[in-house]
């Protein structure tokens, strides 16, 4: 699928020296080895493209490739059944293209730590046979002024490779991906152009580099949700950390624990999901995203985020509360989804269940617990667990009501939104596990709807105890061993040995 090499327009080829493959008994070795591998061709992408502005050959082609690792098994020995990952289904060969080592390095570590362990076999690094484009070899930061390119006498695509999105696509995490014969089976759910496309879209669209990005990720569809997690963060920070190491908002502004945060904002001009990250070690901390209002906006997002691999996501936000026994500022926790929202309907059918996962249900109702002091029965006032709904039209409530309120009776929705049920099937789809905890705003099935009083005292307060639910869930997870929150009811029949 990806190992397309096309014809050169110019009449030689230059590359780095080849690479002769190496196999590995030590992950740590294995990754390192791919670390040198990567930096020595992409460093010789970008000092080809210096050397033409500069006046240099424009009748050689620049090229150099993605390092890879594969293994092979010949067994179709048991392993044991309770991890969902770090294991071959079958005997036979397997690879991926890998990108970034230095940024994914405790993740590629353990993962080939994990099939090493798992199978008794060394794991190869070798040179693949897909072009890096150049595009994605400079260093992230990198700007590249205007008048260098126009320096280069030819165009640039017939000097260096650029982005194939005939390699870049999600047919692996589909399960659609076919292996031509002879050629390896896949190792990861991601190719390395596929990553490197992400990296860039996130931070484009975060104002954040992906390196600050961490394991827990909090959605929301509200500002001021925002607003309460950046205040707090600062709080910390200024306060020593409490446990967090840094906290980094839009522009990469990063406070260190025990340092005065800078003033909110300083000036950085938002962009479309701004992206906040209080930071742990190892990325055990917490990011949090507002991702805005729309059901597009959710799947972008996720699409991006999923290629981190991280180890939980988390919708919190606003809802309309569906029955007429619920209360503004009710929880809503669900345990189903009802897909109206249409975006993922080519990539994950909608006959496809979306189930909750037993470990983000548990840690969401906990912490719903403590932070109210309610339990048991008593729990059931403020809190249902139910259908949530997602719909792609903001104003449905204007539609005949036998078409959106009779489905949604059917279906017995408790809440409806724009994002939460998007959020979960990319979950599913890209073996995040995923979970949602809505806040109820408004019940326009029962006249009561937003009003300029909203934002009171009582409502931020809501929103307050509603984040320090979310936060706590999320510490929850974070201190369950990693094999046990990375459910096997998102894997299907023959997986990726990789998370």
């Amino acid at each position: 699928m990806e190992n397309r090499i096309y014809p050169p327009t110019v009449d030689q080829v230059a590359m780095p020296e080849p690479y002769a493959p190496q196999s590995f008994s030590d992950a740590g070795e294995a990754v390192a080895a791919l670390e040198k591998l990567y930096e020595r061709n992409t460093r010789f992408l970008r000092d080809s493209f210096a050397a033409l502005a500069a006046g240099g050959d424009n009748s050689k082609r620049y090229r150099a490739f993605y390092p890879q690792v594969g293994v092979t098994t010949t067994s179709f020995g048991q392993v044991d059944s309770r991890q969902a990952y770090g294991h071959m289904p079958n005997p036979g060969t397997f690879s991926t293209t890998v990108t970034r080592p230095d940024l994914f390095q405790a993740y590629l570590t353990e993962q080939l730590r994990l099939i090493m362990r798992n199978h008794g076999v060394p794991v190869t690094v070798s040179q693949s046979a897909t072009p890096i484009p150049l595009h994605f070899a400079f260093l992230e930061g990198t700007h590249v002024d205007s008048s260098a390119a126009e320096r280069i006498k030819r165009p640039i695509r017939d000097l260096f490779d650029v982005p194939d999105l005939d390699g870049t696509d999600d047919q692996i995490a589909n399960g659609t991906f076919e292996v031509a014969l002879g050629e390896a089976r896949p190792l990861a759910p991601f190719t390395a152009q596929r990553v490197d496309y992400s990296l860039h879209r996130l931070t484009h669209y975060t104002a954040t580099s992906p390196q600050h990005f961490q394991n827990f990720v909090l959605f929301t569809n509200y500002q001021v949700y925002i607003d309460e997690f950046a205040e707090r963060a600062r709080d910390l920070m200024a306060n020593g950390g409490g446990g967090y190491s840094e906290f980094v908002e839009p522009g990469n502004i990063v406070t260190l624990a025990g340092e005065k945060p800078a003033e909110a904002g300083n000036g950085v001009r938002m962009p479309q999901m701004p992206a906040y990250h209080l930071k742990k070690p190892d990325h055990g901390g917490i990011t949090m995203v507002n991702i805005g209002v729309g059901p597009s906006n959710a799947k972008t997002i996720t699409d991006h985020i999923a290629v981190l691999r991280p180890h939980a996501w988390v919708m919190l936000g606003h809802c309309a509360g569906l029955r007429n026994t619920q209360a503004l500022g009710d929880y809503v926790l669900a345990h189903a989804y009802v897909r109206e929202d249409h975006v993922l309907d080519d990539d994950l059918p909608v006959w496809v269940p979306i189930p909750a996962l037993a470990e983000i249900q548990v840690a969401l109702q906990e912490a719903v617990a403590e932070i109210t002091g309610l339990s048991g029965y008593d729990l059931k006032r403020i809190m249902r667990t139910g259908t949530v709904a997602t719909i792609d039209n903001r104003n449905w409530e204007l539609r005949d009501q036998r078409g959106p309120v009779q489905r949604l009776s059917q279906s017995r929705a408790i809440a409806l939104d724009m994002e939460s049920a998007t959020i979960a099937a990319n979950g599913f789809r890209f073996r995040v596990p995923y979970g949602t905890l809505l806040c109820v705003s408004d019940k326009p099935l029962h006249g009561e709807l937003k009003l300029p009083g909203m934002a009171t005292e009582f409502y931020k307060r809501q929103v307050a105890q509603h984040l320090t639910i979310g936060i706590r869930a999320m510490e929850k997870l974070s201190q369950m061993p990693m094999e046990r929150l990375h459910s096997r009811k998102l894997r299907s029949f023959s997986e990726t040995a990789f998370q």
